[in-house]
């Protein structure tokens, strides 16, 4: 398991409470993480072959899996280095970061707090809200 991996890992835990899930025994290595209250999906981090990002090489890099507010900013979001459209999610709101150091933690974790926030009730952003201040 990559460094970067486990760094996203520890911080969704410690900062969203929420547990990586592994739910496919075909993909040992893809974790999901989902809101306690509602069950949304807010994140998903998957090992997959570079060439599905359209990078060249067969060898397998990690990504996370981020829903966006709205699909002009996953669009806006893709045209940096290291982020992608959302890899075998249809909607047109997740993008895909790479985690191998080509984007910066802080905008990672910025990143994972957006898509957080798209999926909660609303009620679970305001106390979010509410506790940060």
């Amino acid at each position: 398991m990559g460094s970067e991996r486990k760094k996203v890992i520890k911080h969704i835990l410690d900062f969203y409470n929420a547990k990586d899930e592994y739910l496919w025994a075909r993909y040992p290595n893809f974790a999901v993480f989902r809101h306690s209250e509602n069950r949304k999906w807010f994140a998903i981090i998957m090992d997959i072959p570079r060439e599905k990002l359209g990078i060249p090489g067969k060898e397998k890099v990690d990504v996370l899996n981020l829903k966006m507010s709205d699909p002009f900013t996953a669009d806006f979001l893709t045209t940096q280095d290291g982020i992608f459209p959302g890899y075998h999610i249809s909607r047109g709101n997740w993008i895909s970061v790479l985690l191998d150091g080509t984007v910066d933690e802080r905008n990672i974790f910025a990143l994972i707090e957006e898509s957080f926030n798209v999926t909660a009730k609303k009620k679970t952003v305001k106390r979010a809200k509410k506790q940060k201040e």
